[in-house]
């Protein structure tokens, strides 16, 4: 896990922050559904960002008799909060607004000012979604965003990055929103705006709750972290054959079971010496690998597949 994702968090908390507090005011002042909506969104992206520094606050604490392995993967929990507020509070009041407005024709004014706003608040959104993607890229500089999205294990950086794309694709929608219905006079435009941005935001929140979703019931190392781990047992002279590898996210720790088949050694002593080896090699190597359960064992079937997961 990237120590620096709470970088990104700052930045979102910091742009939206702004962005909340210019958006009411326009809100109050045009009296736009759409900016209203969006007003409502930059909130709780606040409250968001608050909980998942939180989240990785509290996944730092040492592990204990009833928490063995720490409490790493309690920012999953925080980062599915996160996800179920931003469906809830951001889509689904967003959605409730526009209907509301759709059945009372409430008017747009001074949209001049709300138009001006919006475009503030992308250069803000933009400057929250830069620094989510320098972190990003710092941890993998060659995959596609999506690819990174469907495969990373920090819960914390990927929230933050969905927020910002849905945020800027519900500014463009507020945006051109707000822009028809003073070209038109037509206040449904803004009020079709505000339910515009509400799905948007409650698709976006499925998909992020879905990846963290998956996290929470247990995945395994990122796959370039799990061949690499593979490979470099592979590599070691005291192992014959891995017959199963085993690898858990935990936080932003991994956990690892080994089961290989060793060398011939000359008594039990030194079979566990050369386990011990192998485990503090592969620690080294890998900072992130905090257990390592290592089981010598024979091959019942030497046909049977290796198992890698």
């Amino acid at each position: 896990m990237n120590e620096e994702s709470p970088k990104a968090i700052f930045y979102a908390l910091a742009a939206n922050f702004g962005i909340a507090v210019c958006k009411f005011g326009a809100a109050a002042y045009t009296g736009s559904g759409s900016m209203f909506a969006e007003a409502i969104h930059s909130t709780a992206d606040c409250g968001n960002q608050l909980l998942l520094l939180f989240g990785m606050k509290r996944a730092q604490q040492p592990a204990n008799a009833l928490h063995p392995l720490g409490s790493g993967r309690e920012i999953y929990f925080y980062a599915l909060i996160v996800a179920l507020l931003l469906f809830f509070v951001g889509g689904a009041f967003s959605v409730y607004e526009g209907v509301h407005r759709m059945l009372h024709h409430e008017p747009l004014s001074n949209p001049v000012v709300a138009l001006v706003i919006l475009g503030i608040s992308v250069v803000l959104e933009a400057f929250s979604l830069w620094g989510a993607l320098r972190e990003i890229r710092k941890g993998a500089p060659n995959k596609t965003l999506w690819r990174w999205f469907r495969e990373t294990r920090e819960s914390e950086l990927l929230v933050v990055a969905g927020e910002d794309v849905a945020a800027l694709a519900g500014l463009a929608i507020a945006f051109c929103a707000v822009l028809m219905t003073m070209l038109t006079g037509n206040p449904m435009w803004d009020a079709g705006g505000s339910i515009g941005v509400g799905v948007l935001l409650m698709v976006v929140a499925y998909v992020v709750a879905r990846e963290v979703k998956s996290m929470i019931v247990g995945e395994s190392a990122s796959p370039e972290v799990r061949k690499a781990i593979d490979a470099h047992l592979r590599a070691r002279p005291e192992i014959l054959r891995i017959i199963s590898l085993i690898t858990l996210q935990w936080g932003k720790h991994v956990v690892v079971a080994v089961q290989a088949e060793m060398i011939d050694y000359a008594s039990g002593r030194a079979l566990i010496d050369a386990i011990n080896i192998v485990e503090d090699d592969l620690q080294r190597t890998f900072p992130q690998v905090r257990w390592v359960f290592f089981e010598p064992d024979i091959a019942r079937d030497k046909a049977q597949p290796e198992q890698m997961y």
